[in-house]
C-alpha cells in the first residue's frame, strides 16, 4: 500500500501565511478608497515585501544558502523597501 506523500507543513503553513497577506492587502486597498490612502499605501508595500521576504526564503531556499547570501537578501529586502516607503511618504 502506497502512502501519499503532500507537501511539508511548513510550506502549507507559508502557503496560507501568503495568502492571509494578500487578502490584508485587498482588505487595505478597498478601506484606502475612504480612509487614509497614504497609511494603507504604506501597509501594502510594507506587506508586499513581507511577502517578498517570505518567498525568497522558503519557496527559493535563501533560508539554507550560505550566510553572506541571506544576509545579502535580507539587506535587500530592507533597502528596497525602505527606499520606497520612504519616496512614497515624501
Amino acid at each position: 500500500m502506497k502512502r501519499h506523500v503532500g507537501l511539508p507543513v511548513r510550506l502549507t503553513v507559508i502557503w496560507l501565511l501568503l495568502l492571509a497577506a494578500t487578502a490584508l492587502s485587498w482588505g487595505l486597498g478597498i478601506g484606502a478608497l475612504v480612509h487614509a490612502t497614504r497609511v494603507a499605501g504604506t501597509a501594502i508595500v510594507v506587506v508586499a515585501f513581507f511577502k517578498i521576504r517570505l518567498i525568497m526564503l522558503e519557496f527559493m531556499e535563501i533560508r539554507h544558502a550560505p550566510l553572506f547570501m541571506r544576509i545579502g537578501c535580507e539587506a535587500w529586502v530592507l533597502a528596497i523597501c525602505g527606499g520606497i516607503v520612504f519616496l512614497y511618504l515624501s
